[in-house]
Parts: C-alpha cells; sequence; structure tokens
C-alpha cells in the first residue's frame, strides 16, 4: 500500500451475489467509473458480502480502520426492504454523519426514477475515512456519481463525486484530480493547487 495513492475501498452488498446466484455488478461498476474519472493513482480493496448488518460493519471498520482507505464505497442495501441494513450499519460507524451526500444522491436519482425517494443512502465520515452508500444498480451508481446531462452531454446537475475531493483533502486524505470531462471536481479557491506547466 503507497501513502501517496487514495486507497478505496469497493464494497458489495447482496445476499445473492454472495452465494453466487449471480454475479456481483457492483464492484465492476465501481471500478470501471473509477478508472475513467480519477486522474491520479489509486488502488482498490474489494469486498463482496451478504446483507448482515454486523458483517457489514465489521467490513467498513476494517477498511477504514486495518486497510487505510480513505474512500470506502458501498453498493447496495439502502431500500427499504428488511434485509436492507446498509444505512444502519454506516451510521453504527460513523463519526460524522454528511446528509447531504444521500440527499443530493436523491435529488439526482429522481431526474431518472420516482422510486428514488425510496432509497436510504447516507455518506459518514470515521476517522480519516469518508464512506458513502451509493445504489445498487451500475447504471444508478454512474448517475449519482456523475450527474445528470442534457442531450448534447453538458452536466446540469453535478454528480455527488464532484464534492469528494475536497472532502477527502480536509480529512487528510491523500490529493485527488479527476478528468473533468467524467467529473469535474470542485474545490474553493483557497483549496486549489497551482496548474502544473
Amino acid at each position: 500500500m503507497n501513502g501517496d495513492r487514495l486507497q478505496v475501498g469497493l464494497v458489495s452488498i447482496s445476499d445473492r451475489a454472495t452465494a453466487g446466484v449471480y454475479a456481483d455488478q457492483g464492484i465492476p461498476a465501481l471500478r470501471a467509473w473509477l478508472d475513467t474519472a480519477l486522474a491520479t493513482p489509486w488502488d482498490a480493496v474489494e469486498r463482496l458480502i451478504a446483507d448482515e448488518q454486523a458483517t457489514i460493519e465489521q467490513t467498513l471498520i476494517e477498511l477504514a480502520d486495518r486497510a487505510g482507505c480513505q474512500l470506502v464505497l458501498t453498493t447496495g442495501g439502502t431500500g427499504p426492504a428488511p434485509r436492507d441494513v446498509t444505512p444502519e450499519a454506516t451510521l453504527a460507524v460513523a463519526e460524522k454523519v454528511l446528509p447531504g451526500f444521500g440527499e443530493e444522491m436523491r435529488r439526482i436519482s429522481r431526474h431518472f426514477v420516482p422510486t428514488a425517494i425510496l432509497s436510504r443512502q447516507t455518506a459518514v465520515v470515521r476517522g480519516h475515512t469518508l464512506i458513502i452508500n451509493l445504489p445498487g444498480q451500475p447504471r444508478a451508481i454512474r448517475e449519482t456519481l456523475e450527474g445528470v446531462r442534457d442531450a448534447e452531454g453538458r452536466v446540469t446537475l453535478p454528480g455527488i463525486f464532484a464534492a469528494v475531493p475536497y472532502c477527502l483533502d480536509l480529512i487528510g486524505a491523500p490529493w485527488v484530480e479527476t478528468r473533468a470531462a467524467v467529473v469535474e471536481a470542485f474545490r474553493p479557491k483557497s483549496a486549489r493547487r497551482p496548474l502544473a506547466d
């Protein structure tokens, strides 16, 4: 593990994928999107786990406290069904709650599906780690991270990842640059670095 590289935990939470009923789509979708969006080096630490609150809590703690992940992205388990306990597990390990992430994910998703209001995604900080609950479907993952685009491909509503690099700055993670064509990171002027020649 390189201290200068962003360590990203990718956690797919699914009873059926864990049992081998079908292939997991969450981790490949997260990895593919990050490969296109991040302009700085990063490493993935992947976990496929069942919808069990204790397991989710243990996994998040392990990724944040022992694996050294500064960013953890979960997918799945955020709906209202009895087995959907990802938000409960995430809040249980949190030191600070960042409700704006969940609010914005629901707002973005409402542009695509009316059932977005059923989602309970959230984001929290644990130590020097930002943990974000994302939707379970690959297309919804991309939409919430990237935002809403018009017919010409211009962003009309930025995705949540625009705020992630600055949040990582604030909690002491490595500096992260994004590819603006995918998602443009926003930092206040006082927090920007001079452009390299």
